[in-house]
């Protein structure tokens, strides 16, 4: 587990890059949202579990907020989008800092706030729509994101494989979670949102599986890169904790 650490400018050039490229993003349409017609899920759903993965779950959770808010008031994002990107980037900062049991104890909270809302909450209405949550927090119960913190260090492509692809999932549905609670809250027909969950019940998993394949293609290379130039945050958590 990683220790507190300052902030840097570094970590100041970080959050500016990567706001920047989250809010350039979210013009970019991916697929759209069921039951939000005009509304899309945006190529920002890749990046924000690699901002918590580079950054940690603070300055990349910053990242997230600020991009996110960028591209909510040019009209890039809903509401849905703009909360689940930050829970997104927040999730995998835990799990990248060895927090797995913050992380698992706020997917839980979430999962049930979700499943359980009053009137429309699946739980109520069709319950088989939650299957593939409930094996994200699976994962995050088992052991697989000690062994996957562990191997993000590495050089070996395959095992940065193993260590990301598992943290993106995780972490992106919990901003699918987050997203779907938003959608319960702001929703003004139950007919609709109870269709809703039928549509996703098979759609959302392999939604959220391109996007944690995608992010994984790109946190990888990235965690490298940004490795190499001594920026990445466990190289600098490490050096500071040294100093301290």
């Amino acid at each position: 587990m990683f220790g507190y650490r300052k902030l840097t400018a570094a970590d100041a050039a970080l959050t500016t890059v990567f706001t920047a490229y989250y809010a350039i993003l979210g013009f970019l349409k991916i697929s759209p949202i069921i039951g939000l017609p005009g509304q899309a899920i945006t190529a920002a759903a890749f990046i924000a579990p690699i901002l918590g993965i580079l950054l940690g779950p603070y300055i990349g959770t910053l990242s997230a907020f600020l991009g996110g808010t960028i591209g909510f008031f040019l009209g890039s994002l809903s509401y849905q989008s703009f909360v689940s990107g930050i829970a997104a980037a927040f999730s995998a900062g835990m799990i990248r800092t060895g927090r797995r049991t913050a992380a698992a104890l706020v997917y839980l909270l979430l999962l049930l706030l979700f499943a359980f809302y009053p009137a429309v909450g699946p739980a109520w209405t069709f319950p088989i729509e939650t299957w593939f949550q409930i094996i994200g927090l699976l994962i995050l119960i088992s052991p697989i994101p000690s062994i996957a913190q562990k191997l993000l260090d590495t050089d070996d492509n395959k095992k940065l494989f193993l260590a990301f692809f598992p943290t993106c999932l995780a972490s992106t549905l919990t901003g699918q979670i987050a997203g779907s609670i938003i959608f319960e809250i702001l929703a003004t027909d139950p007919k609709m949102v109870v269709g809703s969950w039928l549509t996703l019940t098979m759609l959302y998993p392999v939604e959220r599986t391109i996007i944690a394949l995608a992010a994984t293609s790109i946190a990888a290379p990235a965690s490298k890169t940004l490795k190499s130039g001594k920026l990445s945050y466990s190289h600098v958590s490490q050096e500071q904790c040294a100093e301290g």
